[in-house]
């Protein structure tokens, strides 16, 4: 019996709970009318005292955690570049003895093709764009501009590291979540700002499809919708207040890449339950 299982996507209705419409589309391997690029394969999460499945010559690996926003971004990369590739899951709290002789620091996303590995999300991300600069180059060539979408995905922690500490805030203590509810407004305001300036349809990419940027911060605008779910409906972004944005995230969700890695907000928010509460369920999104 094989370890690696073919990839399987989930339906998401429509729905009014969350501050923007959530759209998701079941995408078969084998749906030849799709223009989704889809791994090859794709392993459940493996865990202490499994096997490392045997490595394919000239095929890329990606480590990955299904439900991890970092290793997220990589897939992102290789489904916009339309890179051959195949997924190994780790399950991140027993993590197998071999994955650190791939990477020490025993992280996702790491990488591996003949013989060579690199780890680190925005490093990943910047290698898989400079040796595969087909269909377009996710960074700008211009040094300052690409310096600038550096310095613009930086200030994107404003907005995910306030996030987290949402996950944990304690509904009936307002000191948990009321400064983190400002940081997350006050970084949305600075890309809804961003988005003015450069007049542009994304951030980056060619104008007319996402770039880095983009790519590297959707993860988290993936996941804000979980925040009703987490708080009873207590947490809510109103995206009316970020129209620039609001028009940004449509827009992404008909990305290919976007759609290939697409994870429902119930499942996010199933997920990140189960994590705080010590009992992640990492595979279930696998069949």
């Amino acid at each position: 019996m094989t370890i690696f299982t073919p990839i399987a996507r989930s339906t998401l209705p429509n729905s009014a709970l969350f501050f923007f419409a959530l759209r998701s589309t079941h995408f078969s391997r084998i749906d030849r009318m799709s223009d989704v690029f889809v791994p090859i394969s794709e392993t459940k999460h493996l865990t202490s005292g499994s096997t490392c499945p045997d490595v394919t010559p000239s095929l890329m690996r990606l480590y990955s955690m299904k439900f991890c926003p970092y290793a997220q971004r990589t897939r992102l990369v290789l489904a916009a570049k339309r890179i051959r590739n195949e997924v190994v899951n780790i399950n991140l709290v027993t993590k197998p003895d071999w994955f650190f002789y791939r990477n020490p620091l025993g992280k996702v996303p790491c990488l591996e093709f003949d013989g060579k590995v690199i780890f680190e999300s925005l490093i990943t991300a910047d290698y898989l764009d400079e040796v595969y600069p087909s269909p377009y180059l996710l960074n700008s060539t211009d040094p300052f501009r690409k310096a600038q979408d550096r310095i613009l995905i930086e200030m994107f922690n404003m907005v995910h590291s306030n996030l987290y500490k949402l996950y944990r805030a304690k509904l009936d203590v307002e000191d948990s979540w009321k400064g983190p509810i400002g940081g997350i407004q006050k970084g949305l305001t600075i890309f809804e700002e961003e988005l003015t300036k450069r007049e542009i349809k994304f951030f980056g990419g060619d104008c007319e499809n996402p770039g880095m940027v983009d790519y590297m911060i959707w993860p988290w605008m993936e996941r804000l919708p979980t925040l009703p779910i987490l708080s009873h409906e207590k947490f809510k972004v109103e995206m009316e207040n970020f129209p620039n944005l609001a028009k940004w995230i449509s827009d992404m969700k008909e990305d290919s890449a976007v759609k290939e890695s697409h994870i429902s907000p119930e499942n996010h928010a199933r997920f990140i339950t189960g994590f705080l509460s010590g009992n992640p369920e990492y595979d279930m999104e696998m069949n």
